[in-house]
């Protein structure tokens, strides 16, 4: 089984002429695999509400050196765990969850647990205000969204 830099399983697609991996914890991380098994950085795309992975260049992620991006229309944002705002947005979701629930002071340090151990957590934004927490898998299936992920291409044997 082959895991990122987080020991998270990578996801494997077997395309017509390769095989691709996805899931990649960091743009570093993606470039360290494919330098490992002399594979090739491409971008990945899910634009059609499945898990079926298109090799494209429509992100530019290799050229930003970016190992995810969402986009799901203007008024949407999508924050990856690994993106410099994720923490900012997460204790402040945490602040308020709390108030909301008048939760004592043990217990919001306990709910931010929530948020951090989420499986590849990511914040959903609309219009700049919260809308949902969800995870990188699921993103692909929300909002008629398109996903880009960084990937490692090696010839299929």
């Amino acid at each position: 089984m082959e895991t990122n830099a987080y020991n998270q399983k990578l996801n494997r697609y077997v395309l017509a002429d390769q095989i691709v991996y996805t899931g990649f914890s960091s743009f570093k991380d993606a470039e360290e695999c494919a330098n490992k098994k002399g594979g090739t950085l491409v971008e990945v795309g899910f634009k059609d509400g499945n898990d079926n992975p298109q090799i494209t260049h429509e992100a530019g992620l290799i050229e930003k050196r970016l190992h995810y991006y969402v986009y799901a229309g203007d008024e949407y944002k999508f924050i990856h765990s690994s993106d410099p705002g994720f923490r900012k947005y997460a204790d402040e979701l945490q602040k308020i969850k709390a108030k909301i629930r008048q939760d004592a002071p043990d217990e919001r340090y306990l709910a931010n647990f929530e948020i951090e151990n989420a499986e590849d957590p990511i914040i959903v934004i609309k219009n700049d205000h919260f809308e949902s927490v969800t995870s990188r898998e699921r993103s692909k299936y929300l909002k008629h969204a398109e996903v880009y992920e960084l990937g490692v291409s090696l010839p299929k044997s």
